[in-house]
């Protein structure tokens, strides 16, 4: 078996780390939700859990692979972020934790880019 690279195992686990935030945030609205329309809440809730739970999934399987889709997929989080901070979207008023999973998640797609692209061996390569 071969060992990933030190750049590689932290970028997963950085994306792992964004997906957590995002799954634990969507578990405590859903489980207690703030004073207000709590169905839309939970059901705000329940679409971010989901949110987290595929992100987490598509870092910790196919992206760990080195599998080129799961790394543009996974292009979805720092523009997400992006979004909530620009806007200034929920949740929390401080827009700090925004802007650590934007380094979170930017960190952990950049540093295995070489990773993802480099040159494949002809054996390998697909025709289209």
């Amino acid at each position: 078996m071969q060992r990933e690279p030190p750049t590689m195992r932290i970028s997963w686990i950085c994306l792992a780390v964004v997906s957590a935030g995002i799954l634990g945030f969507g578990l405590v609205v859903a489980v207690a939700p703030p004073a207000g329309d709590a169905l839309l809440y939970r059901t705000d809730a329940l679409a971010t859990a989901g949110l987290g739970l595929f992100g987490g999934l598509i870092t910790l399987v196919p992206f760990r692979r080195c599998e080129r889709w799961a790394w543009f997929v996974l292009w979805f989080y720092p523009l997400f972020w992006l979004a909530h901070l620009v806007f200034r979207l929920p949740p929390g008023t401080d827009h700090v934790h925004q802007v650590v999973f934007i380094a979170l998640s930017l960190a952990g797609l950049l540093l295995p880019k070489r990773e993802f692209f480099r040159q494949m061996p002809i054996s390998v390569r697909r025709v289209w």
